[in-house]
């Protein structure tokens, strides 16, 4: 098993990874609005005093971000969000060209997101999620798909099914308060799964990792050297006591 410290949006850039890598295996910069549609939502966020990334150039910050993680012994990914897919195709050539993945965001639930067409929005209408998926695939780059649990109507199953048809590598799957959703979606498909949700030491990773997940997620306390401690070590106990079955 893996440990990922997650995006968090206006949170998660280079310096952050940069402090985080002692403890994770990888880290996902972002989230990065990266159309004028996405980026006007990423506006009205701050407007309500949430954190958001908005670069004057937002693929140029994506450049330099994983740049400035080039002499760090860790593997990068980025988080982004469009409503279309030319700036994905985009951003998976700069991703490619760093050797990181690049993760479509179907994950954000906030209305100003949706009503514009990114985040959760893309789980209910999983032909543009593919769309962009493929997009991203077609550059070369590892493409892994943010996804959260229980949103009415969707079928995460099919949706792991669909993605990973469309050329996606790993599911990044927020299980919320359905955590068995983890072993539906490792038992349906060949993607790589990475577990979100709650996960802060040795309890967390082991019901994760019987449920099959290949990594887990740190989100909210990925600042939190405490709770990077516990989790690597319970990551890490957990690999010990598998190299000696």
């Amino acid at each position: 098993m893996r440990l990922v410290a997650a995006s968090l949006s206006g949170q998660s850039d280079a310096e952050w990874a940069r402090v985080a890598s002692p403890y994770v295996d990888r880290a996902v910069l972002g989230g990065i609005a990266l159309d004028e549609p996405s980026r006007t939502a990423a506006r009205e966020l701050v407007a309500r005093d949430r954190e958001e990334f908005l670069p004057a150039d937002p693929l140029a910050f994506v450049d330099e971000q994983l740049a400035a993680l080039s002499d760090v012994p860790l593997e990068t990914g980025v988080n982004v969000r469009s409503t279309s897919t030319a700036p994905i195709r985009a951003a998976g050539e700069i991703c490619r060209r760093h050797d990181a993945i690049c993760e479509i965001n179907a994950h954000c639930r906030q209305a100003e997101l949706r009503r514009v067409g990114c985040g959760e929005t893309l789980l209910a209408d999983t032909d543009r999620l593919c769309e962009q998926v493929r997009a991203a695939a077609e550059t070369g780059a590892r493409v892994s798909v943010k996804v959260r649990a229980e949103v009415p109507g969707v079928d995460l199953v099919e949706t792991a099914r669909a993605v990973e048809r469309a050329g996606a590598g790993i599911i990044h799957v927020d299980a919320m308060d359905s955590e068995p959703v983890v072993l539906a979606v490792c038992e349906a498909s060949e993607l790589s799964v990475i577990a979100n949700n709650g996960v802060r030491g040795r309890e967390s990773v082991a019901e994760y990792a019987e449920y099959g997940a290949d990594a887990v997620s740190v989100g909210r306390p990925s600042d939190d050297p405490r709770v990077l401690t516990r989790v690597r070590e319970a990551v890490d106990e957990l690999a010990s006591r598998e190299a000696h079955v």
